[in-house]
């Protein structure tokens, strides 16, 4: 506990004290596989991710059929410019519409993000056992965190780490098709047309991550 306690502040206190000399970039369209894990190793949810990069929109469906305890049933789509969502039944085929209030989410570096450096994975003079990532960080003031992200090369993101003061979890990023197989999935299921804003109580931050805490 100490330890993870440790590593949180020390991850704060760095996202924010180097010099930039990079600009974040931002990912292309998207088609792959998120998996989504607590750092003491539970499986929070496992599914398939399909992401707009220039309309800012997120489908994220976890798989009912993974053998851990996820979050099972989990639909969110995500619409990020408009600050809204929606947690997505489709076997009621019924939703829930809420405003968010923070729209980072593990596909995107943020624009404030810093850079730590260059990272390599393997053995970069081996050909194909290697592999070249840009670190980034940065602090979360709505969530009470910050954060560690590393991107390929070509702005594809492998992994980020979220510390919380009192959760922190990793999420992974793999089978990544820079297109949008179907766009369907981005659009606002029929049955959920005209759905009414619902309240964000007083003190809640709904976010794209915040479904996993």
């Amino acid at each position: 506990m100490y330890a993870a306690v440790t590593l949180f502040v020390f991850m704060c206190l760095t996202a924010t004290t180097n010099a930039d000399p990079h600009h974040p970039c931002h990912a292309p369209n998207m088609t792959g596989f998120m998996n989504v894990m607590s750092l003491k190793g539970d499986t929070k949810a496992c599914g398939a991710f399909t992401y707009d990069s220039m309309g800012k929109k997120l489908r994220f469906r976890s798989n009912e059929s993974h053998p851990a305890n996820t979050s099972v049933g989990l639909d969110l789509l995500m619409f990020f410019n408009e600050g809204i969502f929606y947690e997505i039944d489709s076997r009621n085929q019924s939703c829930e519409k809420k405003s968010l209030q923070c729209t980072q989410h593990p596909l995107d570096i943020p624009d404030d993000a810093t850079f730590k450096g260059v990272k390599n994975t393997g053995s970069p003079s081996i050909k194909g056992e290697g592999l070249k990532t840009h670190e980034w960080a940065g602090s979360m003031p709505d969530m009470k965190g910050c954060y560690s992200m590393s991107v390929t090369m070509g702005c594809l993101p492998v992994c980020t780490m979220y510390f919380h003061d009192t959760y922190s979890f990793m999420v992974s990023i793999t089978e990544v098709e820079i297109q949008i197989k179907d766009p369907d999935l981005l659009l606002v299921p029929s049955y959920c047309v005209g759905q009414p804003l619902e309240d964000t109580p007083e003190g809640t931050v709904n976010s794209f991550l915040n479904e996993f805490m």
